[in-house]
């Protein structure tokens, strides 16, 4: 059994958060099921979750991973034993047209 990590947040992630709450009920079951995922497998080695590694970011630049549940992205970087989340934003439909 893998050890669990921890994970934090910065001021500028709790601020996001917030924000989206406000308009999107689905965000608290969906950032409850990113925690238990950063917990467990941030690095994605079970090959289950739809984690990206950003190339081109630096640790510390905001966030070297990318967890996309649904239409909402969390980034964030690996630091030893714990996770630091950086951002949390929605997806649009209309991103790409």
């Amino acid at each position: 059994m893998t050890p669990r990590l921890s994970v934090r947040t910065v001021p500028q992630f709790d601020r996001l958060l917030r924000r989206l709450n406000k308009q999107h009920p689905e965000l608290p079951q969906l950032y409850a099921e990113a925690l238990r995922i950063l917990e467990t497998d941030p690095l994605n080695l079970s090959r289950q979750h739809n984690i990206k590694k950003l190339t081109g970011v630096g640790p510390g630049e905001g966030g070297q991973y990318r967890l996309a549940l649904r239409r909402f992205r969390f980034r964030y970087d690996i630091s030893g034993h714990e996770v630091v989340l950086y951002y949390c934003g929605l997806r649009r439909e209309d991103t790409y047209r």
